[in-house]
């Protein structure tokens, strides 16, 4: 998951772009198919899972694109798309690119919809965590992983302890994933440490004669604090952001004690209460990270994930009661506002994506199963927005006509560029092995020659088959245009940023039959080891898009 930039990368980016202007040379000055290709209509769907529910929380199924008003920044617009699925299977008969998984032991073989394709990432937040509560939560954990997934879908586990780490990457038989929470009942959490050292800034502040003598250390205490979760913050941001490229649903199960909505709000409602200072409850809000938890829902939102998250805790029995601490405000209070504060962020990020949290409780079974629902039972209900890849965010809103009726989604996307969206594809094919591959794109390395830097200059030729290249009449030419993505990585996690060119294919029209293969050579400078290559191509005319990856061994 490291996305460090190493130098030696940046040779990469500078054979590929000498490479695109190369091509762009031997180009007419002024090329018809820029204007012919203005013509061009890139159809972008927004697809939205939506969750229908009574006021008993029962599924409601059976409704019709009719019964549903669909909203893009609170303007009506007319819902082109539009199935229900029910226990895992699409209602009705459509025509739906359909996804081929293998057979798994005792779960039967079926074909899934891209669409419906789910990517479930487990996101075990140890630096957030107590390890009672999370080896507790494990066990019902195993329970789901093992028999309420579906042929086709893929979940990846990740912890968070200071830093990244996956620990199992996208896989079909969620069985490695269940064993491999045994492995981390091993590894420490360190939330004991901040329980403490909670318990000891509230001791300090209720022995103390006056506040000078403890504010210094309580301001030092929530700063530490508000720069943990900033760091928990980014890195949640960064797991959505990799998903981006993914295709179909993605859900993300966000396993924690609970975070703060404004760091160490429950210390200043403390020092107020011991020493009479309402003030200090106005500081709290110089901590507050709604902001970032809203970008982060932006986020996950413009990427078309939903947060599950799982309050480990489970049942909460306040945690300081001191005998000087026994006033009308103390006590008792402070630890309602603590509890208040750290279960917060984990009702907005799963309510503002769609979502559940689930919390207050010791059986965490029940809501398992009712997030297994979320995932075999919803409507798809798609648009196609009248803007395209302005790159704003825009609010969505899904209602039915039966008032009486409940409804979640996800609340906005991002209307992301062609260019955009072909990035994050192929840093997905890069970070995650998608593939797909609709042009039978092939990538073929030439012979590393070394360098005087010590790196290797690598040739790598793309080629497409012409008969799967779409291309637009001319007097005598035919011409097609292609967009290239290209990213690299080693196996220590440094990668290059994606980079992309805009390749014009003039083809004699009495050629065009005649020639099998059209091909793009690049030279990329590698230093020596292990690379993984991704590519993306897309033809412009068709809208059709390919991401592949291969591996090499440099100057081994």
């Amino acid at each position: 998951m490291n996305t460090q930039r190493i130098t030696w990368l940046v040779a990469i980016l500078l054979a590929f772009v000498a490479a695109a202007a190369c091509a762009q040379e031997d180009a007419p000055s002024e090329d018809p198919i820029d204007l012919m290709l203005g013509e061009v209509v890139d159809v972008n769907v927004v697809n939205l899972e939506v969750y229908v529910t009574d006021k008993k929380g029962n599924r409601v199924t059976g409704l019709t694109k009719d019964d549903f008003i669909l909203e893009h920044s609170g303007r009506p617009v007319a819902i082109t798309n539009f199935y229900e699925v029910r226990d895992g299977g699409v209602q009705g008969d459509l025509d739906l690119d359909l996804i081929d998984v293998p057979d798994l032991p005792g779960r039967e073989k079926r074909a899934v919809p891209e669409d419906q394709r789910l990517h479930l990432v487990v996101y075990v937040d140890n630096f957030n965590l107590h390890p009672f509560s999370r080896n507790r939560v494990f066990g019902h954990l195993r329970t789901f992983l093992r028999t309420r997934l579906r042929t086709g879908d893929k979940v990846m586990l990740v912890t968070y302890d200071r830093s990244l780490k996956q620990r199992v990457p996208f896989t079909g038989d969620p069985e490695i994933i269940a064993s491999t929470l045994y492995d981390l009942e091993e590894i420490s959490a360190h939330a004991v440490h901040h329980s403490s050292d909670r318990r000891d800034i509230l001791d300090a502040i209720y022995n103390a004669e006056n506040a000078i003598d403890v504010q210094g250390r309580a301001y030092t205490y929530v700063e530490g604090r508000f720069n943990d979760l900033s760091f928990s913050i980014t890195a949640l941001k960064e797991i959505v952001e990799g998903l981006a490229g993914l295709p179909g649903r993605k859900a993300l199960m966000y396993i924690s004690d609970g975070v703060d909505l404004r760091a160490g709000e429950d210390i200043f409602y403390a020092m107020s209460d011991a020493f009479g200072e309402t003030s200090y409850i106005m500081e709290s809000f110089r901590y507050d990270l709604t902001r970032r938890y809203q970008e982060l829902t932006a986020q996950a939102n413009a990427n078309r994930v939903t947060f599950y998250s799982l309050d480990a805790a489970g049942l909460r029995t306040y945690s300081y009661i001191d005998v000087r601490n026994q006033t009308a405000g103390g006590g008792a209070q402070i630890d309602q506002t603590y509890f208040h504060n750290i279960q917060a962020p984990l009702r907005l990020i799963a309510d503002e994506t769609g979502g559940r949290a689930v919390m207050n409780t010791n059986n965490w079974t029940p809501m398992l199963e009712r997030i297994a629902e979320d995932f075999d039972n919803y409507y798809s209900i798609g648009y196609s927005p009248a803007s395209a890849g302005s790159g704003r965010y825009h609010r969505l809103d899904v209602k039915v006509k039966e008032r009486w009726l409940r409804v979640r989604h996800r609340e906005g996307y991002r209307d992301k560029s062609v260019e955009r969206r072909m990035s994050e594809s192929t840093l997905a094919t890069l970070h995650y092995g998608y593939q797909r591959n609709d042009l039978d794109v092939a990538l073929e390395f030439g012979r590393p020659t070394p360098d005087r830097n010590g790196h290797y200059s690598v040739p790598l030729a793309i080629r497409v088959p012409m008969d799967k290249i779409n291309f637009l009449p001319q007097e005598e030419m035919n011409r097609g245009r292609l967009r290239l993505t290209i990213a690299a990585r080693d196996d220590d996690g440094g990668m290059s940023e994606v980079q992309d060119v805009t390749v014009p294919i003039d083809v004699p029209a009495t050629d065009e039959q005649q020639q099998s293969h059209w091909e793009y050579v690049i030279n990329l400078q590698l230093r020596g080891g292990r690379m993984l290559v991704a590519v993306g191509v897309r033809d412009e005319i068709g809208a059709i898009d390919a991401y592949v990856s291969r591996g090499l061994n440099v100057g081994s």
